[in-house]
């Protein structure tokens, strides 16, 4: 067993070291090779910390282990919305004025909505997989387009937060850094968590949706927290959304077209709709004063935390 959780602790460690790296070298190379500070701090914000999941999950799938990786990929998404924000929220009030964020919140239900009706027959085909896919290529063209129109102060604070050097060599060892050390921490995790599943009873589906999703989370948590006291809530609230849709359009769709997906009954009637409904609670949220306070913050982490009571009950 203290094998098993050096395995799973190690792998966490080395997977937040490499989504560090990743994001500083993705950002130099992006703007290197002509990507504007503000695209490229846009995609960061929306995309980059969703890398070490997907380390995970691709990692998950090649050795046969897809249920751990769906799992991961939904568990991540109420995760995001439930602990993540939530924690930072309470830390410090989460102002928000990035307007498009709004917008990827309905075509985060909308998308967890459309993963509903492909799992009725209980398998994501790898037809539906590329709907998932070009999904995400579509909501990819909307960013860009529509992140034109953000006020000029915003638009600053997202180039700040891409400001890196672009010296290509440097973001290329960054590059090849961040790869080692993304594929360690996967292979660690998906080697370790099965066995502390094993010992607590959990099939490895819930060791996906809950050690695995929650210790890959743990890092952003920190960030989320720390940037939400600088007054980052941009950063906070886009690296959550934009996480959730990476989560759901790319991982589970690219999975779904590279193998045909089961879809359990259980994640249609529980997890999904559990999803969704965190979504429900915080568009109120983002559409109103364009805050989330302490005391909000408080209820999406008391509803995580009753999530999670949930699916813990159900195991007896």
């Amino acid at each position: 067993m203290l094998e098993a959780w050096g395995y799973f602790l190690l792998g966490l460690v080395l997977l937040a070291l490499g989504g560090d790296s990743i994001v500083k070298g993705a950002s130099g190379l992006a703007q290197k090779f002509g990507a504007s500070p503000f695209v490229a701090g846009l995609l960061l914000i929306a995309f980059g910390t969703s890398l070490p999941e997907l380390a995970v999950n691709a990692r998950a799938v090649w050795v046969g282990a897809q249920d751990l990786a769906l799992g991961n990929a939904v568990g991540s998404n109420i995760v995001n919305l439930g602990l993540t924000l939530g924690a930072a929220a309470l830390a410090a009030p989460v102002l928000v004025r990035l307007r498009l964020l709004s917008p990827l919140l309905v075509l985060l239900a909308v998308a967890t909505l459309a993963l509903i009706a492909f799992g009725l027959d209980g398998v994501i085909g790898r037809i539906e997989g590329a709907v998932l896919l070009l999904g995400f290529a579509a909501m990819l063209a909307f960013v860009l387009a529509r992140a034109r129109h953000e006020p000029a102060d915003v638009q600053a604070g997202v180039i700040a937060y891409a400001s890196t050097r672009v010296v290509l060599w440097m973001n290329l060892l960054r590059f090849a850094v961040a790869a080692g050390l993304l594929y360690f921490g996967a292979k660690f995790v998906v080697q370790g968590a099965p066995m502390i599943g094993a010992q607590w009873g959990l099939s490895p589906l819930l060791v996906g949706l809950l050690p695995v999703a929650i210790g890959t989370a743990l890092p952003e948590v920190a960030a989320a927290i720390a940037a939400a006291r600088r007054g980052q809530g941009d950063m906070v609230a886009g690296h959550v959304i934009g996480s959730s849709l990476f989560n759901l359009l790319v991982v589970v769709g690219g999975m779904a077209a590279f193998r045909p997906l089961p879809l359990p009954q259980s994640f249609v009637r529980l997890e999904l709709p559990a999803a969704i409904a965190f979504v429900l609670v915080l568009y109120p949220l983002l559409r109103g004063d364009l805050r989330i306070s302490r005391n909000e913050g408080s209820v999406l982490l008391l509803a995580f935390l009753g999530w999670v009571a949930l699916e813990l009950l159900l195991l007896t």
